[in-house]
């Protein structure tokens, strides 16, 4: 499938930046992420890629991946192309062991720490990764292990995403206002619901498959939130940031404009947001009920 013309335009862009500014240094890049997966939204999505150096970057490499990333910024201010910086050996190894590498993140370039890459990653470009320079990805010796993919998603689901839940429910926590915004909550119901996907069949899936895949494994109960994140991932207007928030609020509920509203499943927004939240806490229970036991626990979770 050929990726949209948006993200063969960041990527032509790109690939003159690197090879004017350091040449012979870029031997392989990869799409991962909506790109690979088939659901790249073109006001909505990141273009993620994992990008194969010759060597280990030194500081003259590093300086000059940094103007290749400012110049496509230029290029292209809203759209991120964010990834991470290996070697072709980093593929064998376990992604945990791929170190403080150079990466891009939100647009931005970062010398280091980006820490290492994760399963989520490895697997991807295996079994779906996009190929704009370099060998196929079916021909790389990637490292994919189904149980350090379950215990990285359990650790997640357990970390990162039961931290974003609790501060979603406290009052006076921002992280509550960014889930009542139409972006928090897509984010809530989509992303929790594709990690459990991972759990159940091994595999990454895409956001809105990943919905999909949620209305047919949990109860009608959830259907309504369901649906919404979905119609807000379709619609690919919502994004992280104020405007866009204020601009949804009205355009869902009408809230500061009553010729305008009524998209929403929902009410209000506050009533979507306790669904979303109630959602992943559920999910979560879920996973580490059916998955958390065998070698997915053995992390101690």
């Amino acid at each position: 499938m050929r990726p949209h013309s948006v993200v063969e335009d960041v990527v032509k862009t790109y690939l003159e930046a690197v090879d004017t500014e350091a040449p012979g240094l870029l031997e392989g890049l990869y799409l991962t992420g909506s790109v690979a997966l088939g659901e790249f939204r073109p006001h909505n999505s990141d273009i993620d890629f994992i990008a194969v150096t010759a060597h280990q970057s030194d500081a003259s490499d590093l300086a000059a991946l940094h103007r290749a990333h400012r110049r496509l910024q230029r290029f292209w201010p809203r759209l991120y192309f964010d990834g991470l910086y290996v070697t072709w050996d980093d593929f064998a190894q376990d992604p945990s062991s791929s170190g403080q590498a150079a990466y891009s993140y939100k647009g931005k370039f970062h010398a280091r720490g980006g820490g290492p890459a994760d399963p989520v990653a490895w697997h991807t470009l295996a079994h779906h990764g996009v190929q704009c320079r370099g060998p196929r990805p079916s021909t790389l010796k990637i490292r994919v292990d189904a149980d350090g993919l379950a215990r990285w998603t359990l650790n997640n689901l357990d970390t990162y995403w039961r931290a974003l839940l609790d501060h979603s429910s406290r009052f006076l926590h921002p992280q509550r206002l960014v889930a009542t915004t139409s972006w928090g909550v897509a984010w809530i119901v989509l992303g929790i619901s594709r990690l459990h996907y991972t759990l159940a069949t091994g595999g990454i899936v895409s956001k809105e498959a990943a919905g999909c895949y949620a209305l047919e494994t949990f109860p009608a109960q959830w259907h309504p939130v369901l649906n919404e994140g979905l119609r807000i991932r379709r619609s690919d207007r919502a994004r992280a940031d104020m405007a866009s928030a204020l601009a949804e609020l009205v355009a869902d509920f009408g809230i500061g404009d009553r010729r305008v509203g009524g998209r929403s499943l929902y009410r209000t927004p506050f009533e979507r947001q306790r669904d979303a939240v109630a959602f992943g806490y559920m999910v979560i229970s879920d996973a580490f009920s059916r998955y958390g036991r065998g070698p997915a626990a053995q992390l101690g979770l």
